[in-house]
């Protein structure tokens, strides 16, 4: 039997082949039970296209390699898409908190590198960025830094979408390269 391409709800295996995917932290978690312990395992997971597509998630089960496969699994469903100027840094500066964790993200210029702490990093690598700097501030528990990094992120916005926003060209929203440097 011919599946019908229209109500194939199957991902597309080309779009999945692409995405990579870090394991950020794994924690071990213990339940009390009547007999003694159960364990059973937490894996924070980021994934991303090195496109500008970037997500992440927690998969919880007993064992590592399934908390792993859940995570991603999870994380691929919830990807967001994060504009890049010229593909390599942010457009502009900009910082993100979550509960106690406060991140700054600052655009770099070329061959900076990732300047970053570890899950950051891990989100940066994933998302394709190739120069930026980032300071993580109030926190080190991953999850918090994570959270704060995407609140970050999902408040970027490229001069296109200001542009569109105010109804305006983009050449009137950002400054030409070249005039920065004459004014200063």
């Amino acid at each position: 039997m011919a599946r019908n391409p229209r109500r194939d709800n199957r991902p597309d295996r080309r779009e999945e082949s692409d995405i990579i995917d870090k394991l950020v932290s794994i924690n071990r978690v213990a339940k009390v039970v009547k007999g003694g312990r159960r364990f059973g395992f937490a894996a924070l997971v980021v994934v991303g296209d090195q496109k500008g597509r970037v997500g992440f998630a927690s998969g919880k089960a007993r064992e590592v390699p399934e908390a792993i496969r859940k995570g991603t699994e999870k994380a691929k469903k919830n990807m967001i898409r994060v504009p890049l100027r010229e593909g390599r840094t942010l457009h502009h500066d900009v910082l993100g908190r979550y509960g106690a964790g406060k991140v700054v993200l600052r655009a770099a210029p070329p061959g900076t590198g990732i300047i970053a702490g570890g899950p950051m990093r891990a989100i940066f690598e994933t998302l394709g960025l190739q120069d930026v700097v980032a300071k993580s501030i109030g926190t080190q528990n991953p999850h918090n830094m994570i959270k704060a990094t995407f609140d970050a992120l999902s408040t970027l916005q490229s001069p296109r979408m200001v542009a569109s926003r105010r109804g305006r060209k983009v050449g009137e929203i950002i400054s030409r390269r070249g005039d920065e440097q004459v004014e200063a």
